[in-house]
């Protein structure tokens, strides 16, 4: 490495350590509430920013192997593969340029990818290390679009038989269902003033935790998920009263999702984690206020201390850590949180 390459890359470190708190740095903070607490590890990543770096970090996924995936639309590798103490493993991919939803499905035991891009206007599947398998253009079977740039996917999930769901929470906030094929089944959601309208669906995941399934989506700017059948038929809906959720993952009998910010966010950083029990009840906010119900009704969340600057979405691991992806927070890697028992 000559001087000038040496100098450049110690500058984007320093500039990265910049972004992060002394007191962060130190892994003495404990983040939550009740049995949802956290110890932070900003430096859980290993990757050297010089040959792996990432712009918006905006999602994680485990696969079957235990490895941590990172999606970021840095297109000079899209996919950055870690194992569980941050070491840095493998990359992919360069034709992502608005790489944003990744979502993991076990296809007849093997681990398949979906990438969303919003630049490309397209979901595309692919195998775990990056080989396209199928495309799915903008929804034109659906009668609502006139040309892909009106289509801005953010997210998939797909069911147990196959059938692909995809979220257009940047574009007209439909849900477009195809079958494993790809074939279009049906769309919902819609922009609206209807209860089963969406604003800003950003995610979406299918919910067993009470026996039938369900399609949780998100309404970011309506403070809320939206619980709907696998149909596409409204049930009813989640308030997060001052919250900007993000993608709902579950794990386990619990719900987790980044809040991208709060709507009375004081300070330039912005953003916690929320977690719900089985009954989608808020049981603990890492960097957040503590959740507070009067008469069972929620009320408004914010962040309580500058941990995270958008956080934007999280993955849970097979031995319940944390991680936190971060979008447009001076390029930071994704933190590990650690539970307290």
């Amino acid at each position: 490495m000559d001087r000038k390459t040496f100098l450049q890359n110690s500058l984007i470190s320093a500039i990265g350590m910049l972004a992060i708190p002394e007191w962060m740095i130190k892994n003495d903070v404990i983040l939550g509430h009740n049995n949802k607490r956290y110890k932070i590890n900003t430096r859980w990543s290993r990757a050297d920013v010089s040959r792996y770096p990432v712009n918006n970090c905006h999602e994680m996924i485990q696969d079957s192997k235990g490895r941590i995936l990172l999606l970021t639309d840095e297109i000079k590798n899209n996919v950055i593969i870690y194992d569980k103490n941050g070491n840095y493993l493998d990359s992919w991919g360069t034709d992502y340029p608005g790489a944003h939803g990744l979502t993991l499905f076990h296809e007849n035991g093997t681990d398949v990818l979906f990438i969303c891009d919003n630049k490309r206007h397209q979901a595309i599947k692919t195998t775990i290390d990056g080989k396209v398998l199928l495309i799915l253009d903008y929804p034109k079977e659906t009668g609502k679009y006139t040309n892909p740039e009106e289509y801005i996917p953010t997210e998939t999930i797909i069911a147990p038989n196959g059938d692909i769901y995809v979220v257009d929470g940047y574009g007209k906030d439909y849900i477009i269902q195809y079958d494993y094929k790809g074939n279009y089944i049906r769309h919902f959601g819609g922009r609206g003033d209807q209860p089963q309208h969406l604003l800003n669906a950003h995610g979406i995941c299918i919910d067993k935790r009470n026996g039938k399934p369900v399609l949780i989506v998100t309404s970011r700017q309506q403070n809320a998920f939206k619980r709907y059948t696998m149909n596409g038929n409204y049930i009813d809906t989640i308030d997060m009263p001052g919250a900007w959720v993000c993608r709902p993952v579950i794990h386990g009998d619990y719900l987790y999702s980044a809040v991208l910010q709060s709507n009375s966010s004081q300070w330039q950083k912005s953003g916690f984690v929320t977690i719900l029990d089985k009954d989608n009840k808020v049981v603990s906010n890492l960097a957040g206020t503590e959740p507070v119900y009067e008469n069972d009704q929620l009320q408004e969340m914010c962040q309580s201390l500058q941990v995270f600057d958008y956080p934007h979405d999280v993955c849970i691991d097979d031995e319940e850590n944390m991680y936190v992806a971060q979008w447009n927070s001076n390029k930071v890697y994704p933190y590990k949180l650690e539970p307290v028992a």
